[in-house]
């Protein structure tokens, strides 16, 4: 990780914003919204509950969206000494697990204002110079990740929704699927089957693989070519195996909060090639 920055490139007076950028800044400040709302709603005796995250209570998944708001809004980075522990696996953990640390002393009013303000200030920001050119490099990212601004804008909704689900899950209060996060949530989840089938379930040429979320009304199918890539397909072929799963358990799958064995899919065609895909259906870290 850089100590700084680049400096982003400037862009002409006369540019226009980008009505897609626009919409995920719009989607994500509605997440974080809904996200404030359900952790001040969140009594203490629920603070400490464990996640599907390893080692991470529901208080500190709202100290890490608080950290990432917060240093994305202009925060200074907190440098924390970040012990051993199972589920610190990479230079990533390690940088997240600095911010939960670093908030431990606060509790969740005080996480809630942070996260609160922290996304006003860069809200009104993203309002006066709306974004126009996704392929540009952001002024900051999460522990300076070499994105530009459209993985920025695309992750942040993602991010807030995938944590208030595993707060959602932890205290047993189930919501959320119908916002406009949760469809961005699933939409970004289902761009990645054709990875998972293509290099990690590694079928033969022609096979087809159909994975549905009724509930979210959306469906994906993906094809392997004669050179062994998989890429989508159109809807009316005919596949080899098909998975149909619930929105919540096409999240904890795809999201790599749960495994299969936790999950009900509804399987038809090649059941072994369909396990397959269950088993090897993590897209993000």
């Amino acid at each position: 990780m850089s100590d700084a920055p680049e400096t982003p490139p400037e862009t002409s007076p006369d540019a226009r914003p980008d009505p897609r950028l626009v919409q995920l800044v719009e989607v994500w400040h509605s997440a974080c919204d809904e996200f404030v709302a359900l952790v001040r709603d969140l009594p203490r005796e629920q603070w400490a509950l464990p996640t599907d995250l390893d080692g991470w209570t529901v208080k500190d998944n709202v100290a890490h969206t608080a950290h990432l708001e917060a240093v994305l809004a202009g925060a200074p980075e907190e440098t924390i000494q970040v012990d051993e522990a199972p589920h610190v696996k990479s230079l990533m953990c390690y940088y997240t697990e600095q911010g939960v640390l670093a908030r431990r002393g606060r509790d969740m009013d005080a996480l809630a204002d942070e996260i609160e303000q922290a996304v006003e200030r860069r809200y009104a920001a993203l309002l006066a110079e709306p974004p126009v050119d996704g392929s540009a490099r952001p002024a900051k990212t999460p522990g300076d990740v070499p994105w530009d601004l459209r993985t920025l804008l695309s992750n942040r909704p993602f991010d807030v929704w995938m944590h208030e689900q595993d707060i959602r899950r932890a205290v047993g209060r189930p919501g959320g699927y119908e916002r406009a996060a949760a469809q961005h949530v699933l939409t970004v989840l289902g761009r990645g089957l054709p990875m998972v089938v293509g290099k990690r379930v590694a079928p033969a040429p022609g096979t087809v693989v159909r994975v549905s979320v009724p509930e979210a009304a959306l469906s994906w199918t993906v094809a392997v070519g004669d050179d062994g890539r998989a890429a989508p397909a159109d809807h009316r072929a005919p596949a080899t195996a098909t998975v149909e799963l619930g929105a919540e358990d096409f999240v904890v799958l795809a999201g790599g909060r749960r495994g299969p064995e936790r999950t009900s899919p509804v399987i038809e065609g090649d059941e072994d090639l369909a396990r397959r895909l269950l088993e090897s259906l993590v897209v993000t870290p």
